[in-house]
């Protein structure tokens, strides 16, 4: 590795030099430490004794050759700090490590598996005009194991289900909440230990690589929270590594996130060196096709606040690091939560934006569901609500979220939120406000539950209600997916043409019309989201019904589209919480 590039912020790919590396017939273990005083290694290669590395000069960084180290053989490092204490840590570059509460790094060879998915990485696109209908989901809730003692499946284990549940049902990827190692599960993997370390709760890496693997043979793209702001403040990880804030900030008023953990210090430049390779060591040892960056606006801003100003220094490094990933993985997806309106999030960096695909449309999410929440006398007045978002569309590439921070925290899950307290009711509201999600531009993703019609918000420590999966909504959610996946028209999102809304009608303000257009399809959503049936005059070619929420295999009352026509005018009337999708 090149030590200036690495003090200069340039390198990607420190894991390839740092962490611990089978060399002949040894193993190197490499740090990089330049406050300490002393620094040891301990495991089981040396009975658990103190074997001293050595530092190359007074650069920072030390090594030892381990001849007698194996694969699989736990280890941890005693740095001594420039004030004389010592604190034992795991390998901030580790590629391994043990289940908590445990935190030893472990020895590992990341060419244990070898993939054998190169059709697929050779044809993926990052296109802005394929489809991309996101399965989100917490890996450990999603199915419990009964044999587990944690009621947890291994990454292998839970490719035989997940994978033939994703095909069926028409999604294009999986995003997995993140899966490098923490320490504590109700963080959900958001407050991380081992950026370099796929979480031992389900298994090993050469795991985890075979079920990416198996997502590309079965078509599924495979994406990963990736947590560039904060890390957890457990003393064995990254917190005063040598002794000193080495990747912390030194004040606790900016070193300190509203999450009780501390925020990384992105002004300096082996700080930015061991994030961009944290995410480059992702899409390139383990073929992930995309990474969500979480809390994006607190790369932007200081503290995500817009009062306080940008952060030049956090901006600098995001421009930086997008950059260096596209082009080193052109057809992988970046995508950012982000909840400002800072420009260009999704504008080329050489352009004077920040690099990403995609941008999560925070702004449609919120309107949306506060639109359903609302009784339905006062829907009229907020009708602005559901066409706001187009109003900023096409500023940049968004993606319509409807995430696992909708369903936790005493927000209700989805259905719970439509308004009214009877079932058949809520069940119809959320069929029609899913129509009306999958009909408007935008990339889709939603969170695991969400395709169900759960009544309960989910728990890291519980799993899916599967007896839904034999409901009506699934059947309608199942086809609303491979509807979107079905029709181009859907997802050529970003073409000028693409879409308008249809005529609103004074008479009928809670009924919402989307035209869709692409490769000579046109499409039509009619959405109402009345508690009456609504009745307009329109002028409405001949066509098809592709979808209708208030069919009886639904769940709804088969009460379908009337329309009577008259001359070039149709009389058309639509029943309560209802919404079909037409081709014209």
């Amino acid at each position: 590795m090149n030590q200036h590039q690495f003090f200069t912020g340039e390198i990607f790919d420190a894991y390839r030099w740092f962490g611990a590396h089978i060399e002949l017939n040894a193993v190197v273990f490499r740090t990089f430490a330049p406050n300490a005083s002393r620094i040891t290694l301990t495991g089981a290669c040396n009975g658990w004794t103190e074997t001293d590395l050595v530092q190359d000069g007074r650069s920072g960084f030390w090594s030892v050759s381990v001849p007698d180290a194996r694969t699989g053989q736990f280890y941890k490092y005693r740095i001594y700090g420039p004030d004389g204490s010592v604190t034992e840590h795991c390998d901030p570059y580790g590629f391994a490590m043990e289940l908590r509460p445990a935190c030893c790094s472990i020895i590992t060879d990341l060419e244990e598996y070898r993939f054998t998915d190169e059709a697929w990485m050779n044809s993926r696109t990052a296109s802005p005009d394929a489809p991309l209908n996101i399965y989100e989901m917490h890996l450990g809730s999603w199915m419990r194991n009964p044999d587990d003692a944690n009621g947890w499946y291994t990454y292998d284990e839970i490719a035989r289900r997940l994978i033939p549940y994703l095909q069926e049902n028409g999604y294009t990827h999986v995003e997995f909440l993140p899966l490098s190692e923490h320490p504590f599960d109700g963080s959900w993997g958001y407050q991380n230990t081992g950026f370099f370390a796929p979480t031992s709760r389900y298994g090993t890496p050469a795991q985890l690589k075979l079920l990416i693997d198996k997502l590309h043979h079965a078509g599924i793209g495979a994406i990963m929270d990736f947590v560039p702001v904060h890390f957890a403040v457990d003393s064995y990880g990254l917190a005063k590594y040598d002794g000193t804030h080495l990747y912390e900030y030194p004040h606790s008023a900016v070193g300190e996130s509203e999450w009780g953990s501390y925020n990384f210090i992105h002004s300096r430049r082996e700080v930015r060196c061991f994030l961009q390779s944290a995410a480059d060591y992702w899409l390139t040892e383990f073929h992930f096709d995309g990474l969500r960056m979480d809390a994006v606006s607190r790369l932007i801003y200081w503290q995500g606040d817009p009062a306080r100003g940008v952060n030049g220094d956090t901006l600098e490094f995001l421009k930086n690091m997008n950059l260096g990933l596209k082009a080193r993985h052109p057809s992988a997806l970046l995508i950012a939560e982000d909840s400002t309106a800072y420009p260009g999030v999704t504008r080329p960096v050489d352009e004077g934006g920040l690099g990403f695909d995609y941008k999560w449309d925070l702004g449609w999410m919120h309107d949306t569901l506060e639109f359903c929440q609302t009784q339905p006398d006062l829907r009229p007045r907020d009708h602005g609500k559901l066409l706001w978002s187009m109003h900023y569309f096409s500023n940049e590439h968004y993606l319509l979220p409807l995430s696992h921070d909708e369903v936790v925290h005493g927000k209700a899950a989805i259905v719970q939120k439509m308004w009214g307290a009877d079932e058949c009711d809520k069940y119809a509201q959320a069929r029609v406000m899913y129509l009306y999600m999958f009909t408007h531009p935008g990339k889709k993703l939603n969170f695991m539950g969400n395709e169900l019609g759960q009544l309960y918000e989910w728990s890291e420590a519980g799993t899916l209600d599967w007896a839904l999966a034999e409901r009506p909504f699934h059947r309608f959610f199942h086809s609303l997916c491979k509807t979107y996946v079905e029709n181009p028209a859907l997802h050529a999102d970003y073409a000028p043409d693409n879409f308008r809304w249809a005529e609103n009608h004074a008479d009928a303000p809670c009924v919402f019309g989307m035209e869709r257009r692409a490769n000579g399809e046109t499409l039509l959503a009619l959405c109402n989201f009345a508690d009456s049936e609504q009745k307009f005059t329109a002028s409405l070619p001949k066509f098809t019904i592709l979808l209708d929420s208030n069919a009886a295999e639904f769940g709804g009352t088969g009460e379908t589209l009337a329309v009577s026509r008259k001359d070039s005018l149709c009389t058309v009337a639509l029943p309560r919480y209802s919404a079909v999708l037409l081709k014209l």
